[in-house]
């Protein structure tokens, strides 16, 4: 095979190899030491970062509803429990959507507060309990 031909291509050597054969000084040359890689700072993510991301999503979330509710303005006659309502029908999707995630937010707040007492009373019992040996191991979370 001819490698100065157009649309051949050459065998890349493999990492470990070309890094072995670099790190070999060359016969007749002085040993030189490999320069050091520039040292990369690592930015860790904070609560503000966070709470801007989640803001801009907000931003672009309510955006989208508000063009939803603006290109779904027929009337909508909405009958719940004797009550007669006529509501644009995207404000009428958006308390619905509203109303089904209150369904799901307000049992999930009732387990987690429930979570955090028992969590607290566990750290106050383990407390009292004073030192006593390391826990045992569980299972390997990588196997």
């Amino acid at each position: 095979m001819d490698h100065n031909q157009p649309g051949a291509t050459r065998a890349q050597p493999e990492p470990s190899t070309a890094a072995a054969d670099t790190a070999q000084p060359q016969p007749g040359t002085a040993q030189a030491t490999p320069a050091a890689a520039p040292r990369q700072h690592v930015v860790r993510r904070t609560r503000t970062g966070g709470v801007w991301v989640a803001l801009a999503l907000s931003a672009v979330v309510l955006l989208l509803l508000l063009i939803f509710i603006l290109e779904n303005g027929h009337r909508a006659d909405i009958a719940f429990f004797g009550t007669h309502v006529s509501l644009p029908l995207g404000v009428a999707l958006l308390l619905s959507a509203v109303a089904g995630a209150l369904v799901v937010i307000i049992p999930g707040t009732g387990r987690i507060i429930q979570l955090r007492v028992t969590a607290h009373r566990h750290r106050r019992a383990d407390a009292a309990a004073g030192p006593t040996a390391p826990p045992a191991p569980g299972p390997d979370p990588g196997a």
